[in-house]
């Protein structure tokens, strides 16, 4: 393979699941690609997958090929976070790197990303990894997306931040440390099993899960009356779906009382 060869690749954000969720920008993006490609990780994720299949139905109106990609599997509560998560890229940035590969000269790939590209996700830093190999030389674009904390929050119909206050985004593992320093809202991503434990339980707590699609479940509160069924409705959502995406808000602001309002 040349170490000439330059692939073209657009990485689009798609949001988090509702088709209207695409920017214009991101429509035309779309328009002109020859190849999509999707990591696949089987029946886990064959729903994700078929929203990718139907976006593409609905905006290439030109030939093109959705490209598979075996998502290699990932550890799960190891023993070493990081080094388990350096393996998993460094895994998925050869299965990319093979599968780019195969786009000829001229040819445009894209990668339909969940949410934003920016915020949470691996792809961006994949591709670096692939660029900095050289074998591929990669032309790069990035087109933002509505991420889930945006989405989030216009559900529930409620501001992100307190009146010039701090907002901090972090990882259930983090949080588990305690509440981040100096901030007055907490918006919580990756949270695999949330337990609230060791929360002040007078938090207002903004939750949602599969954001966007038709499977949407929305619970508001005090976190001291709601946590506990937050938790149940999880665990049965994961156990229908096999998956579960989902996203919480705390604040010590009051809950917001204008969703489902015309």
């Amino acid at each position: 393979m040349s170490a000439q060869t330059e692939k073209r690749i657009r990485v689009v954000g798609i949001g988090t699941g509702d088709p209207d969720h695409l920017t214009l920008q991101a429509v035309r993006a779309l328009s002109d690609v020859d190849a999509v490609f999707v990591l696949d990780k089987r029946a886990e994720t064959a729903d994700l997958v078929e929203i990718r299949r139907r976006i593409c139905q609905a905006h290439i109106a030109r030939p093109y090929r959705l490209v598979t990609v075996d998502d290699p599997p990932r550890e799960r509560n190891p023993a070493d976070y990081a080094a388990t998560v350096e393996a998993w890229h460094a895994a998925r940035a050869d299965r990319l790197e093979t599968a780019f590969g195969a786009l000829a000269d001229g040819e445009v790939g894209a990668l339909l990303v969940w949410g934003d590209p920016a915020l949470y996700d691996s792809t961006l830093r994949i591709l670096e990894r692939i660029a900095a190999r050289g074998r591929l030389s990669l032309a790069c674009e990035v087109v933002p997306g509505l991420s889930s904390v945006q989405v989030l929050c216009a559900r529930h119909a409620v501001p992100l931040n307190a009146i010039g206050g701090t907002v901090a985004i972090t990882t259930g593992r983090r949080l588990a440390a305690g509440w981040p320093e100096g901030a007055e809202s907490v918006v919580v991503m990756l949270d695999g099993d949330p337990s609230f434990a060791g929360l002040d339980p007078d938090l207002t707590i903004h939750w949602g899960a599969y954001l966007g699609g038709a499977d949407e479940i929305l619970v508001a509160g005090r976190l001291g009356s709601v946590g506990d069924d937050i938790r149940r409705l999880r665990a049965q959502a994961r156990a229908r779906h096999g998956w579960i995406m989902d996203i919480y808000l705390l604040s010590r602001q009051g809950a917001g009382t204008l969703a489902g309002r015309p």
